[in-house]
């Protein structure tokens, strides 16, 4: 702190030997003691996070000397956030802040007017986003910067832009093509900046930004498949070969449920053709499943299960293959499939459910007496209380078939005859194979 009070009283004594004069255009402004000694104070408090404090200060040279330094604003842009949340008067000063940065330092080769802008409008949604008006203000700096900026336009800009535009959207502001063609012309701003970033953090975060920007607009509703067929064949058909940015179009299919479609077909079937890979083979399963080539479906899927490394990706296919199992009533494939399924991810209460429907609805080919078909329920309902014990989501889904099936369990009437009192150890037999405890239906 000392070595800090000598150099500014240097600098005073400096300045305070100059002749020449001065106004509120010149870098010191119109009194350079009062401009050193006020941006030392105010230096010092924002570094302490004293915001409140440092506002005099701050503003004797944001007001007295404007063209002293670019950290005036750049501090300002801190105390202004900070007092904005205080007092919603001081928004208004922060969007100054900004202005007068791009009226004194808009020329700077780093930072322009352009990156400042995309700033001011990224402050503006977030302190005045509440209004239509606000919303409409902080869109316009966003377009405003985004134009200028192009390419390089910072990731953040993208995603308040992307985040106004959805909130105009449901102020009928903008229309369902805006959006569109927004989240195109954003998305394909970061696939250029991932290609060329060379840090793995700045990819990362590139990334990061663009799926959110994919979840706003998905979670929009203005894409179906037609919409999102007619946004992206063109660019298919521009003779896309990087397989990233096939894979993140075959993605946006999936996640819109578009995997019926000639367009996904044509992509799925291009990623395998450039890329062989256990995903590739899993998409075209999925192609395949939609056409109704069961066939078909059954090869790719297996081949991506045979090939797949990561072990939780391994589960889905597995699991996915039961469904398909399920849909043929092929009920002991169904078992087989989803218990290689939890041998990897014992946590899947998605499949003890479909072990558990799949035995209900294999009763009445169990046997041809009554009891012995009723007995299936019990392992049936064993499987969906295993399913909640491992998984609480399936909670629900698992209660609503406890109870269904449990009042299709044998009556006491029924095990009497056969010697089965409630406990008694029960065999089911077949391709369940599983050991349950007896207990029956109150009437």
């Amino acid at each position: 702190m000392k070595k800090h009070l000598v150099t500014l009283l240097t600098a005073v004594f400096l300045l305070a030997m100059g002749t020449q004069a001065q106004t509120i255009d010149s870098k010191f402004g119109v009194d350079s003691v009062k401009t050193l000694v006020n941006a030392s104070i105010y230096g010092q408090l924002v570094k302490q996070k004293r915001y409140a404090e440092a506002l005099p200060a701050w503003r004797y040279v944001f007001v007295n000397a404007p063209k002293f330094q670019k950290s005036t604003y750049i501090k300002g842009v801190s105390i202004m956030r900070y007092m904005s949340k205080k007092d919603p008067k001081y928004v208004d000063t922060l969007m100054m802040v900004y202005d007068q940065r791009i009226k004194y330092f808009g020329n700077d080769r780093k930072y322009p007017k352009a990156w400042i802008l995309g700033r001011k409008g990224t402050d503006c949604l977030r302190y005045k986003g509440k209004t239509t008006e606000g919303v409409k203000e902080a869109y316009t700096y966003l377009v405003e910067s985004m134009n200028a900026s192009g390419n390089i336009t910072e990731p953040a800009v993208l995603n308040s832009a992307m985040a106004a535009s959805i909130k105009l959207l449901r102020a009928d502001q903008l229309t369902n093509e805006d959006i569109i063609a927004n989240y195109g012309k954003y998305i394909s701003i970061l696939e250029k900046q991932i290609q060329v970033a060379s840090k793995s953090k700045t990819k990362k975060k590139i990334q990061n930004v663009k799926s959110n920007i994919e979840t706003l607009f998905f979670d929009a509703g203005v894409a179906d498949c037609e919409i999102l067929a007619n946004l992206l064949t063109p660019k298919f058909d521009a003779g896309i070969e990087d397989v990233n940015e096939l894979k993140d179009m075959i993605s946006l299919l999936k996640r819109s449920e578009c995997t019926g479609g000639d367009l996904y077909g044509r992509v799925a079937e291009k990623i395998y053709k450039l890329a062989p890979s256990a995903g590739a083979a899993y998409d075209l399963a999925i192609l395949f499943q939609k056409r109704e080539e069961y066939d078909k479906t059954e090869i790719y899927i297996k081949e991506a299960i045979a090939t797949e490394t990561v072990v939780e990706n391994k589960a889905d296919y597995l699991y996915k293959l039961a469904t398909i199992k399920f849909s043929q009533k092929k009920y002991a494939e169904v078992k087989k499939y989803c218990t290689q399924a939890l041998a990897i991810n014992p946590k899947r209460g998605d499949a003890h459910i479909l072990i558990g429907k799949s035995y209900a609805l294999f009763s009445k080919s169990y046997s041809k007496e009554t009891f012995e078909q009723h007995t299936v329920f019990w392992v049936a309902v064993d499987r969906f209380k295993k399913a909640k014990a491992v998984d609480p989501s399936s909670n629900v889904e698992a209660n609503k078939l406890i109870k269904l099936y449990s009042q299709y369990f044998p009556s006491k009437n029924e095990a009497f005859f056969r010697n089965i009192t409630p406990g008694t150890r029960v065999k089911v037999g077949a391709w369940i194979n599983e050991t349950t405890i007896a207990r029956f239906r109150d009437k």
